[in-house]
């Protein structure tokens, strides 16, 4: 196996992490289908929404035309406890396929969520407290996102509800246990 001067993994600095949020739907020439009521079948709009997610959540989950959200500096903050993650080439397996390709993927396994989500739950939690909710509620599956998310609330001191799949739960006391605490 021959390697260009390529190293395995790439970091960036604490400075180069980024300040926007990028939307994709700004520049998709075809918009996706908008999300349907599942009673009415009609589109959903800010007020259908806003018995499961905050307000600021909502006005980006429906921005068809923003192409860069700022991300928060209390959010920015926060990420740099486990972030940069690396951005690894995968040599191995541009061998395997023997694919004339560059393939990189990034190595979120550095916090305790082990997982991107919680890049995404502390968003979520920061929203949630700035609008005044005192705490959320959750499910989760494998635990993933519910660690992720009860990580994100007790760094904000809200309180965190995660319901969870039974032989998760009973398989993953790890995951269990970091939500708890």
């Amino acid at each position: 196996m021959t390697f260009e001067n390529i190293p395995y993994k790439i970091y960036l600095s604490e400075q180069e992490l980024p300040a926007t949020w990028y939307n994709v739907r700004a520049d998709m020439k075809h918009k996706p289908a908008p999300l349907l009521n599942p009673g009415t079948g009609a589109p959903m709009g800010f007020e259908d929404l806003r018995g499961v997610f905050c307000d600021e959540l909502i006005r980006q989950e429906l921005d068809n035309d923003t192409a860069e959200i700022p991300i928060p500096q209390e959010i920015r903050d926060f990420y740099k406890m486990y972030r940069p993650s690396p951005l690894v080439r995968a040599y191995c397996l541009e061998e395997k396929l023997q694919t004339p390709a560059n393939i990189y993927y990034k190595f979120e396994g550095n916090n305790t969520s082990g997982s991107h989500k919680l890049n995404s739950a502390i968003a979520q939690a920061y929203y949630a407290k700035r609008q005044g909710l005192l705490g959320v509620t959750t499910e989760t599956g494998a635990g993933q996102w519910g660690t992720a998310l009860s990580m994100a609330c007790a760094y904000l001191g809200l309180d965190c509800k995660v319901y969870m799949v039974k032989v998760s739960y009973e398989q993953k006391p790890f995951r269990r246990e970091v939500m708890r605490t």
